[in-house]
């Protein structure tokens, strides 16, 4: 199947370029918690800060370090590997039990602090991330700048390339598994190879909505999602006080994370989305069958605190804040076109 993963620019395409994560401080990543921790508990919570590590193999380090199994390590959510992030991790230790973390990391591991928790950490008990991206050798900054002034309007809320896996390799054995042509044993892997399809599916839709100029268009049967919330409603009628919540950014449109049971939306939404997915109507069908409920995902994603600092000639310095779930690299796709660099040489 020639799947359409060619998604639509709401501002056009950049005409500019730039490098990025040319070393890993110029991709900085800050996690923003959901709570603060109690200070007492059998969870204690370790702030790192690591370099260049996966999350996965930093879990792993820690269950290794305390002596404990691996599934009494948390955390609320991956971090991108080729960057600096700072992120919360937890283990479950006795309370008499006290752990020197000095002795723990190593160059590209520090522990930043530690406080006790009453419970495990769990995936999602996150707010979002706050980014600091340095942009190199940039092009026609005239462009940029002024880009920079609409992406803070909002971009398409589109799930970015790493969901998909190398070369697209988590969407494809997704697909596959869909299909009967592939099995996969491991539970772990079988979600995130579901989870990719999902994350594929929502893409198009979101990308059809800019491209047929529906982006800020409110349709009778539309579902709409609060802002900072999973809670949505539907829109029963395009009244004005809609549209003005809409432009106010107090709400979103909303589009499909597909799953089992009746199509969350209605009326004229349900029919322009059921047209977009008439031609996947068999991969919509398999998820179904896998046992997904029906969620709904906001299409409009607003970069928070943006901030751009040129540093010298051909180099940026943007920073901003998203909420849970959502990419960095869609706000970057609007802004320029990034190009990975050869690292610099030490």
């Amino acid at each position: 199947m020639d799947l359409p993963t060619q998604y639509s620019y709401l501002y056009s395409k950049p005409a500019s370029q730039a490098v990025m994560r040319q070393t890993p401080e110029d991709f900085y990543v800050v996690e923003i918690p959901s709570f603060v921790p109690e200070g007492e508990g059998e969870h204690e919570f370790i702030l790192i800060r690591k370099t260049g590590e996966n999350t996965d193999w930093v879990a792993k380090l820690l269950a290794s370090f305390c002596q404990i199994p691996v599934k009494d390590v948390g955390y609320a959510g991956k971090k991108d590997r080729h960057a600096i992030t700072e992120q919360w991790f937890s283990v479950r230790l006795p309370l008499t039990r006290k752990i020197d973390w000095s002795l723990f990391g190593g160059d590209s591991i520090q522990v930043l602090d530690s406080v006790r928790h009453q419970r495990k950490l769990r995936l999602g008990a996150l707010l979002g991330n706050r980014f600091t991206i340095r942009l190199k050798h940039l092009t026609n900054e005239a462009d940029f700048i002024e880009r920079l002034e609409k992406i803070k309007l909002g971009v398409p809320n589109y799930f970015g390339e790493q969901r998909f896996g190398r070369d697209g390799g988590n969407l494809v054995k997704g697909l596959a598994l869909i299909k009967g042509e592939f099995k996969e044993r491991q539970r772990h892997k079988k979600g995130l190879y579901i989870s990719a399809v999902r994350s594929w599916l929502f893409n198009h839709v979101a990308s059809e909505r800019v491209a047929q100029g529906l982006w800020d268009n409110i349709m009778p049967g539309d579902m709409m999602m609060l802002n900072g919330s999973r809670s949505h409603f539907l829109a029963e009628a395009t009244d004005d006080s809609l549209v003005a919540r809409l432009k106010a950014y107090n709400i979103h449109l909303s589009g499909p994370l597909w799953g089992r049971g009746t199509s969350l939306v209605t009326d004229e939404g349900a029919v322009w989305e059921g047209s977009v997915l008439a031609s996947l109507a068999s991969i919509t069908e398999g998820l179904e069958h896998l046992g997904l409920q029906q969620e709904r995902r906001a299409l409009r994603l607003v970069p928070e605190g943006l901030r751009a600092v040129k540093e010298s000639e051909g180099q940026w310095l943007l920073s901003f804040s998203l909420p849970a779930g959502s990419f960095a690299t869609s706000i970057l796709r609007e802004l320029c076109e990034t190009l990975q660099a050869e690292p610099e040489e030490k």
